[in-house]
């Protein structure tokens, strides 16, 4: 009989539809009952007209900077519907928060040249420092209301950088009625993979009429930002990935709840 230290124990999850795959698959291998409650949904900018510009004048950039695999798709989708293959036509250094985005870039056609050691806005921008960013144009694509910390420390390093807004973040509208259902039947630990994830779940309970943070459940956070994000919420992390990826979210999670 095959030995499953997190049988039984339900999990929500609140990544994407599109991006639940990997957690899920990850925490079922280990016996847990994943529960999907995508509390973010990938929409359009109000405006594409700063990506169309940037990517118009792609060849411009010294670096292009993408701080999630929704970037990287967001910005090649753009690319052809206006007609631009920015891969083609930048000769920009490519550098991406994380190596789940390095490969997303990697997939679609971008030769990666920087992934800092630590997966976090700040970890990249030290590894930046180190690259003569100076005079340097930096084109960073991003989700709509980021932290600023990327490009405020590049400025302050003496680079010139466009901040673009590749796509939104927003709440499914069927997100409310999933989790008063997912807590209705039970939850041992909620996982979050951003801290947009922790403010679109506190929208969706609110939604719901159910109290925030949920009483019994622990929360266990991809990285310090999240963990952030959650104690702003009230909520104190009860385990915290390391490496900050999807591997180290399961084994946080394995590390809380798994039976030894």
């Amino acid at each position: 009989m095959n030995y499953l230290p997190l049988a039984g124990r339900r999990i929500l999850v609140t990544r994407s539809a599109q991006q639940a795959g990997k957690l899920s698959g990850g925490l079922r291998a280990l016996g847990a009952i994943p529960v999907e409650v995508p509390v973010l949904e990938i929409a359009p900018p109000v405006s594409f007209e700063a990506l169309d510009r940037a990517l118009h004048q792609i060849r411009l950039y010294d670096w292009i900077i993408f701080t999630s695999a929704n970037t990287v798709a967001a910005v090649k989708a753009r690319g052809e519907k206006i007609g631009i293959h920015p891969v083609r036509e930048s000769g920009a250094r490519v550098a991406t928060v994380g190596t789940a985005t390095a490969t997303a870039a990697r997939e679609a056609g971008w030769n990666v040249t920087l992934i800092p050691e630590s997966y976090v806005a700040e970890g990249l921008v030290a590894s930046l420092e180190k690259q003569e960013i100076r005079g340097k144009r930096v084109l960073l694509a991003r989700a709509e209301v980021a932290r600023d910390v990327i490009p405020d420390a590049l400025r302050a390093a003496g680079a010139t950088v466009d901040i673009v807004d590749a796509y939104r973040n927003v709440v499914p509208e069927e997100a409310p009625g999933q989790l008063r259902r997912a807590l209705g039947e039970g939850l041992d630990a909620a996982t979050f993979t951003s801290s947009s994830s922790v403010t679109h779940l506190a929208d969706a309970a609110r939604a719901a009429n159910v109290g925030f943070p949920f009483a019994g459940v622990r929360a266990v956070s991809i990285g310090q930002v999240t963990s952030a994000a959650l104690r702003a919420a009230g909520w104190e992390p009860a385990s915290e990935a390391d490496p900050h990826d999807i591997q180290g979210l399961v084994a946080a999670v394995e590390r809380l709840l798994g039976s030894h």
